[in-house]
């Protein structure tokens, strides 16, 4: 090192002992160390030795640059770790599954929606994709056909991307967390309506709304006022008026749905158009109450209410 060190000007032995070998002083051994120091931080030799050989040399723009080279390659070593791990997780049994991991995760990344959406639906053969790879790719996906063969590549593996998808539903991004609960929502396990049924609560009304629908249709009886809401509100009001009915098939909660839907109607401060959405609603609850509710209404003071609970009865009545 010394030698080359020589040979590039950058210290020089200040003599020689009468054997040869280089002698330095306590000024060129400091040199040696302030060599090693820049050089620590990434510099070159050429860029060392401009550094403390020229007076009007200026650190600044040179260390941002090296703050942006090290950046770039920390995020290069970055995304070899994850690949290197995601391979590692599939547990492939030779180099040719290693080499399959490979081109499927590197069609996952295409700028072609084609190859992403293949990628996606041959993930669940021999040597699956690595679910970590399935999830990130979900929660990222713009095209509407790539984003559903996700999906369902994520529900075909069962549990193991809920953990992960779970995470999404935290993400300051609004379209990560609606992904992210849409992925969940074809999952058909128990853990996964877990998940659905504490999103209930999630800051995001979209998400709490998507959660209630899928949440219906599962005959959770907890999206029950959320649904009615989203009748009241005419954000999806068709889709959860068909969650309501859903839930109803269960004796012991059409009454409990009814009861509700009336109460909303009896509310002093509903909008009319709201409330001819919450008749509307009640023409599938079945049961006495709905039924007792609809036949008051046909005498509404509002006329479109009642034309509507009149339909509705007659409807009912010819079933």
């Amino acid at each position: 090192m010394l030698r080359h060190y020589d040979s590039l000007g950058l210290v020089r032995p200040t003599g020689r002992t009468e054997a040869g070998y280089r002698e330095y002083s306590s000024e060129d051994i400091r040199r040696i160390f302030h060599i090693e120091s820049l050089r620590s931080l990434g510099l070159s030799l050429r860029e060392v030795r401009r550094a403390l050989d020229d007076p009007g040399f200026t650190p600044s723009e040179l260390v941002d640059d090296l703050i942006r080279q090290t950046r770039e390659r920390i995020a290069g070593e970055t995304e070899l770790l994850t690949r290197l791990r995601r391979i590692g997780a599939a547990k492939p049994a030779g180099w040719e599954d290693v080499l399959q991991i490979v081109a499927l995760l590197q069609a996952l990344g295409s700028k072609s929606a084609g190859k992403r959406q293949r990628a996606a639906l041959s993930s669940v053969e021999e040597v699956p994709v690595p679910v970590e790879a399935l999830v990130e790719a979900a929660l990222s996906e713009t095209d509407p056909n790539v984003a559903g063969a996700l999906r369902w590549a994520l529900a075909q593996s069962g549990e193991g991307g809920l953990a992960l998808l779970a995470e999404g539903l935290g993400s300051p991004a609004a379209e990560v967390r609606k992904r992210a609960l849409q992925s969940i929502a074809e999952i058909p396990n128990g853990e996964a309506t877990a998940l659905l049924h504490d999103a209930l609560a999630n800051p995001d009304i979209v998400v709490r709304r998507y959660a209630a629908l899928t949440l219906g249709a599962r005959g959770v009886a907890d999206a029950v006022p959320t649904l009615i809401d989203m009748v009241v509100e005419g954000t999806n009001d068709v889709d959860a008026a068909d969650a309501l009915s859903a839930l109803a098939s269960d004796p012991a909660l059409a009454d409990q749905i009814a009861t509700r839907l009336v109460d909303c109607l009896a509310h002093g401060t509903v909008e009319s158009s709201a409330r001819r959405r919450l008749t509307q609603a009640l023409a599938d609850i079945p049961g006495i109450t709905a039924s007792r509710a609809l036949a008051d209404l046909s005498h509404d003071e509002d006329r479109a209410v009642a034309l509507t609970a009149t339909y509705i009865l007659k409807l009912r009545k010819a079933r």
